[in-house]
């Protein structure tokens, strides 16, 4: 199993004693993700000094009105690395910053200049925006992996779009039956896995800190969701992740 989506370089743990927690429980792979520039310089680093492990290299929303922003060119020297997989997170918020869209979508722009000039696939973060981020994306012809989907009103572009749609921990809340439809509708090459840790922790475990080894308890929610067995679809998530991130099987 996969965990497609995971802040190892804020994990609040000892790296290694997480991962050797993360494959005991049967997740050999994870997607880690940088979030500025100096989180993609730690996260490119535990990638390639950690087996198993491989990043995506990006400038998230947040940063967007913050010295980071300027610093974008870096990342093509990063993204150079044979353990940068993806560029991302990257994308547009108005929950947390709807006074930066403007500035969101230059950077979201600028990034996704970089992921097709290196043909790489980009983890696009999406939060209150939904026909922004559609607009955003519209032009561009790369592999795009909605991260921790929670906007129902952009699931017919991704499926029209062919897009990748990964789930976290909030599919397992017992309110999400909105998620949980959504997951039922995305087809079986295009879904995916994640944590997004340590935040958003499933129900299983609410209240912890999240772990990469916690995508089990989403996977089997999204198998019982589709009335598939966990080992079936874990393996075919495995397979979609190596699709969309060009991972060896």
């Amino acid at each position: 199993m996969i965990d497609t989506h995971a802040h190892l370089d804020v994990s609040g743990a000892d790296v290694e004693a997480l991962l050797d927690r993360t494959r005991a429980a049967g997740v050999t792979r994870v997607i880690a993700i940088g979030t500025g520039i100096d989180s993609s310089r730690r996260t490119l680093a535990i990638a390639a000094s950690q087996h198993g492990v491989f990043a995506a290299l990006g400038v998230d929303p947040h940063q967007a009105a913050t010295p980071e922003a300027d610093r974008i060119e870096e990342l093509r020297e990063l993204l150079d690395h044979p353990c940068a997989v993806a560029v991302g997170e990257t994308g547009l918020d108005a929950h947390h910053g709807a006074n930066t869209m403007r500035e969101q979508r230059i950077l979201m722009d600028a990034q996704l200049a970089l992921a097709e000039e290196l043909d790489l696939p980009v983890v696009i973060h999406c939060r209150s925006a939904s026909g922004e981020t559609a607009a955003a994306l519209g032009a561009f012809g790369g592999v795009v992996v909605l991260h921790c989907f929670s906007e129902p009103d952009l699931l017919e572009t991704a499926l029209e779009r062919g897009y990748y749609v990964s789930f976290a921990g909030n599919v397992t809340y017992p309110r999400a039956d909105t998620l949980r439809a959504a997951a039922i509708r995305v087809p079986a090459d295009r879904i995916l896995a994640e944590t997004d840790s340590p935040y958003l922790a499933p129900q299983q475990v609410r209240g912890e800190r999240n772990e990469p080894r916690n995508v089990m308890h989403t996977l089997a929610v999204l198998a019982q969701a589709r009335d598939e067995s966990p080992d079936g679809l874990g393996q075919q998530i495995d397979a979609n992740a190596a699709a969309a991130f060009r991972l060896e099987p």
